[in-house]
């Protein structure tokens, strides 16, 4: 993954921090606003905003992986829809499914299949991620909400970030967890050993926040109810690791591996405000197969919704 290191001279001396980066790479303001609001850019070290002014000499610094220079494809990859109308989509995400298309990952992806079945998407992120509000990792089933158009964009992105969009998950963790619930309240940030992991760090990180309930223990793992109050990139998958139990099979944050399919996560519930109706809309997924046949395996009985 690249690495941008920007020093301001005098010649961009006030300018808005979002304006002078964009000036002075090939990204777009969108992107670099976004970039910003994740607490990929730092500013001399720190955490900022997108707003703050540019003085002399400060320094710039985040990772992105460049976009595509070529058009996107639309392909018939078939969708599981679970509702549809003219402002949202609510899709269940299969396992192995990148949500948008970036370097190693040019076709096959949840947009190349949007753009196929939908004649209207948002574009407030850009060409390379039409109606992408929030994504789920390539190895995370289960479900999201796109939007048809910009307006709706931005009524399903302020809910995420003011903490109106719930979001709940089936976890398989490693090792026995002894209390029936618990919530872990640990910032996380990007890994300064690693820059592609993140981890809980108190140094340029974000506040997390993530609630669990056990619903069945195994004999050498546990099955969890995960609820998001933040969305930080591999929160739930952080989080388990920092408590010692990492989530089974995740082949970033967990030593012991059993293949190479990915962790065993699957965003079952996402309930949020319908920014047409103003009504409050919630969606569910069942359990999917590999999660199913794990705990059969383990002589477990929860088979999710």
């Amino acid at each position: 993954m690249p690495e941008y290191n920007l020093k301001v001279d005098e010649n961009n001396i006030g300018k808005r921090l979002d304006v002078f980066i964009s000036e002075n790479t090939s990204l777009s303001r969108t992107t670099v606003q976004r970039l910003i609001e994740e607490g990929e850019v730092l500013l001399n070290d720190e955490c900022t905003n997108k707003k703050i002014k540019t003085e002399l000499n400060d320094q710039i610094s985040f990772f992105y992986e460049e976009e595509i220079p070529q058009d996107i494809e639309p392909q018939n990859i078939p969708l599981d829809i679970v509702y549809e109308d003219d402002d949202v989509i609510v899709i269940n995400k299969p396992k192995d499914m990148v949500v948008h298309p970036a370097v190693g990952n040019y076709d096959g992806t949840l947009v190349n299949a949007l753009l196929y079945h939908f004649n209207s998407l948002s574009d407030i992120n850009g060409q390379f991620r039409p109606g992408i509000v929030h994504r789920i990792d390539k190895d995370t089933s289960g479900l999201l909400v796109c939007a048809k158009n910009n307006a709706a964009h931005q009524i399903l992105s302020e809910q995420l970030k003011d903490k109106t969009c719930y979001r709940k998950y089936y976890a398989i963790v490693s090792g026995i967890i002894e209390n029936n619930e618990g919530e872990i309240n640990a910032p996380i940030g990007r890994s300064p050993k690693n820059r592609q992991l993140m981890c809980v760090t108190p140094k340029n990180s974000k506040e997390a926040v993530t609630l669990f309930k056990v619903l069945e223990r195994y004999d050498d793992s546990t099955l969890l109810d995960v609820e998001l109050k933040t969305g930080r990139t591999h929160q739930i998958r952080v989080h388990m690791k920092f408590i010692n139990h990492p989530v089974v099979n995740d082949n970033k944050y967990n030593k012991k591996i059993i293949d190479q399919t990915g962790q065993y996560l699957h965003a079952y519930y996402l309930s949020f405000v319908h920014p047409r109706t103003n009504k409050r809309v919630s969606f569910s997924a069942p359990m999917p197969q590999y999660m199913l046949e794990y705990i059969t395996a383990k002589g477990g009985a929860y088979h999710g919704l």
